[in-house]
């Protein structure tokens, strides 16, 4: 397929009421906050520019989380790519590569403290602390972030909730210590994504990193996109995961392939003639689910959606 028809699919129902609350709540924490840092699993549609106006010149530190299942072919990206964002930020990336030296953990308190040190702090330049405010969309991984430097700098435990799936922050936290020299505090956010996200493409890619729950989009939808863009990005990993003769370019093939080799099935009840018959079907549903658990767990090999 040359491109993927999404059949006029409207993405207003993809933006829950507590993002607006969590919006705002975060343009209020931007006031006291010293620099940001922003999470995201992809490099440009898992950033969100409702955010652009009110980050104002401070400055930005952006972490790519996952970049163990980034294709390398397609690294690095311009952090500062792409329409909308201005170069007033101060961008850095910071991710963590199979051969990576330094840790990505290792590398934030250290590159946060120089950007507060080498900027204007205005109302805050007596305070000798730093807060930081942790923004990015959902399930981009800001509270393991934020437990992982309190584990390496204070031999801390966890101090906020983490999960597999968006919408475990639903507020503006109180700040939480993670270094102490230099004193450093980090405000965890609500994953938030645009009120109307650009395309409906974008929202897809953002569902398929987790950002949007699943039912939202629909299964079927971001499977069928998956399997679009690993083959126009030739990535054929999934013809030796299931088993297939060759690639194949339609989702259904693929779909009854999964629920065949994998058993997945559900017996569904059949009004007949003489009376009700219970029959085994192939559970596509189940089979979607599998094929969107696998890329997300790398199996299907190294990909990035932008």
């Amino acid at each position: 397929r040359e491109r993927f028809e999404f059949a006029g699919r409207d993405v207003a129902s993809w933006f829950p009421r507590h993002m607006a609350k969590g919006l705002r709540q975060m343009r209020l924490a931007l006031r006291r906050a010293d620099c940001l840092v922003e999470r995201s699993h992809i490099p440009l549609s898992g950033r969100n520019p409702a955010l652009q106006e009110a980050l104002g010149i401070r400055p930005h530190v952006l972490v790519l989380n996952k970049m163990d299942l980034a294709d390398p072919r397609r690294q690095p990206v311009s952090a500062g790519a792409g329409p909308g964002w201005g170069q007033r930020w101060c961008h850095r990336q910071c991710h963590q590569a199979s051969d990576s030296p330094v840790p990505v953990p290792l590398q934030v308190v250290p590159m946060v403290a120089r950007l507060v040190a080498n900027g204007p702090r205005y109302h805050r330049a007596e305070s000798s602390e730093h807060n930081i405010l942790v923004i990015g969309v959902p399930n981009a991984g800001k509270s393991s972030l934020i437990n992982s430097l309190r584990r390496l700098h204070l031999k801390k435990g966890k101090a906020t909730a983490v999960g597999g799936e968006p919408g475990i922050t639903k507020a503006v936290l109180s700040r939480i210590q993670v270094c102490e020299k230099p004193l450093m505090y980090l405000v965890d956010t609500p994953g938030v994504l645009p009120p109307r996200l650009g395309d409906v493409e974008t929202g897809v890619k953002l569902a398929l990193c987790g950002a949007i729950r699943d039912h939202l989009v629909g299964e079927d939808v971001m499977a069928d996109y998956l399997l679009y863009t690993l083959n126009k990005q030739q990535q054929f990993g999934y013809v030796q995961r299931y088993g297939l003769g060759q690639a194949c370019d339609r989702i259904e093939p693929l779909l009854k392939h999964v629920a065949l080799t994998q058993g997945r099935t559900q017996k569904v009840k059949v009004l007949t003639g003489t009376g009700n018959v219970n029959m085994m079907m192939l559970n596509y549903p189940a089979a979607a689910y599998e094929f969107l658990r696998d890329f997300r767990a790398g199996r299907l090999g190294r990909v990035t959606l932008d």
